[in-house]
């Protein structure tokens, strides 16, 4: 713990562990009660220093904060030359601004190392690997996983924390979607004016035939909703990427929450549900990138891949990516000019393989036949407008049927079963997965043990259901106030709500195990007290 801040110290040494460091400024004598006796206090007289060093009250501040990070560097065994070279890149076009940090980090560096050494049991080893491993950002795998799934064209408007996947998507674009005999780009990237121009663009681009997507965040989502409704009711492919953070209105932009579900899966007025899926890590969020874009085309409609800011913005180790380079891309049904010409029906809305799915034909396919209104009200199966409520009905119950084909082509959920039987379950998604391995790892060693599933996409498939009904109770747990994937599960798989107990974690802060440890072996050691009693 580094405590520089006087209104939260209480606060800051209460939070470290038995055992732990806390690393403060000594300038002004604090009285033992400030301290703990479990805690070892590495004290060092920043402002001191930095008074005795800069004339200038503003320098003296923020200096401070460069000091601290030179004595962590020395006292954590840390090459003093990497800092200075990630405090030179922080300054790219600034150089006049390297030397006087570099100069702050060396005074901490050589402070710790001159008065403080031994003060710490905590090393940092240098390595130029990492096993099997590599590490990457959410934001950037997923950005990759677009180029991979064969997206060219992408409109976005900055927000954090997805800004940088669209920034990414361009790097990629420029390395690996630049023609090398023409030196054209072979991809279009439109910072639009605002969330609902970009979500625009991308349905109009996916309406060409374009694979298309735009990120953002919860408040982008919020704007974007009358587009996606337009998109969910024309059958438009489109791909979003919801980075979510704390809300609701700006809430903590620069936190991780799981807070969109509700408003990404009926996003829109009206009766709309769409398709999501739920990475676990940067891994998965390359993966379901690309899968989302065949998604988006087979099942004509938006995809929404919902991943947060701890998955988007942190760098995470992950097994490396894996490709088929034999994969072909899944277009879906698209109409083709000879098929035209050779006299196939077409019905833009026309269920002709009874999967709810009609084909559809692209801009300019055939100069005379294949042409219809794209329109977002009520039609009727060859695109003709209609109010007659049968017609609607045709419609909307077909877009429901679409549903339930999705359910047999999103990824499915992963089961794990304990090493007991056990009348428990537990149900968890997205970046909550690591932290809950390894709580089930020290459950178990406490004699709990639960079964697990992994959801990984909405609508949910039937086997989800299946294992709440197989069980007395499931946990289910999840990065938000208002239990959003247990509302859903209740509302979409009619489950009693007293079936399913939440675990809720919403500060902001990436879920620990130790928080789901906790929560769930406090709720099934009072079971069996109440079993035991009665």
């Amino acid at each position: 713990m580094v405590a520089m801040n006087p209104q939260t110290w209480d606060k800051d040494v209460a939070s470290i562990d038995a055992g732990g460091y806390l690393l403060h400024d000594s300038s002004k004598p604090l009285p033992a009660s400030k301290f703990r006796e479990d805690v070892n206090a590495i004290p060092i007289p920043l402002t001191e220093i930095c008074n005795r060093t800069y004339d200038d009250a503003r320098q003296r501040q923020l200096f401070k904060n460069i000091l601290y990070v030179g004595a962590l560097a020395s006292l954590l065994s840390i090459t003093p030359e990497v800092v200075e070279a990630a405090i030179a890149a922080q300054f790219e076009g600034k150089e006049r601004l390297i030397a006087p940090n570099v100069k702050a980090f060396r005074l901490g560096f050589d402070y710790a190392a001159e008065h403080l050494a031994g003060a710490c049991g905590l090393n940092v080893a240098k390595s130029d690997k990492v096993g099997d491993r590599i590490f990457i950002g959410g934001n950037d795998a997923a950005a990759l996983g677009c180029v991979y799934g064969g997206a060219t064209v992408a409109a976005w408007y900055p927000i954090t924390p997805s800004t940088s996947l669209a920034e990414a998507f361009g790097e990629h674009c420029r390395k690996y979607r630049v023609d090398p005999e023409t030196g054209k780009n072979r991809f279009a990237i439109v910072q639009a004016e605002d969330e609902i121009a970009a979500i625009g663009m991308v349905i109009g681009a996916g309406w060409n035939g374009a694979r298309a997507f735009t990120a953002t965040s919860g408040p982008g989502i919020s704007l974007m909703q009358e587009f996606f409704g337009l998109a969910y009711f024309a059958e438009i492919p489109a791909v979003v990427f919801d980075i979510q953070r704390g809300g609701p209105s700006t809430g903590m932009p620069t936190r991780t929450q799981q807070s969109d579900v509700l408003i990404a899966a009926y996003a829109s007025h009206g009766d709309t549900k769409h398709v999501l899926l739920f990475p676990k890590d940067p891994g998965e969020s390359f993966e379901f990138a690309a899968d989302a874009f065949d998604l988006a085309e087979r099942l004509q409609t938006p995809v929404f891949v919902m991943m947060d800011l701890d998955i988007g913005m942190n760098d995470w180790l992950c097994e490396p990516f894996k490709w088929d380079d034999a994969r072909r891309y899944d277009r879906g049904k698209i109409m083709t000019a000879a098929e035209l010409e050779a006299g196939k029906m077409f019905g833009r809305y026309l269920d002709v393989d009874g999967d709810a799915i009609p084909y559809r034909t692209l801009p300019g396919t055939h100069p005379t036949k294949g042409a219809y209104f794209t329109r977002g009200t009520s039609r009727d199966r060859f695109a003709k407008y209609s109010e007659e409520g049968a017609i609607y009905v045709d419609n909307m119950q077909r877009l429901l049927r679409k549903l339930e084909t999705a359910k047999t082509l999103v990824p499915k959920p992963l089961r794990r079963d304990a090493g007991e039987p056990s009348r428990f379950g537990a149900i968890y998604y997205g970046s909550t997965s690591v932290a809950m391995e390894e709580a089930l790892a020290s459950l178990e060693k406490s004699g709990l043990f639960l079964d697990t599933m992994r959801v990984r996409a909405f609508p949910f498939a039937d086997e989800v259901i299946d294992f709440i009904h197989a069980h007395d109770q499931v946990f289910v747990v999840e990065q938000n106030r208002d239990a959003q994937l247990k509302t859903l599960i209740v509302n979409e798989g009619a489950i009693d709500p007293a079936r399913i107990i939440s675990i809720l974690h919403y500060d902001g802060t990436p879920i620990t195990a130790r928080f789901i440890t906790d929560a769930i072996a406090e709720r099934l050691t009072l079971s069996a007290r109440k079993e035991a009693a009665e």
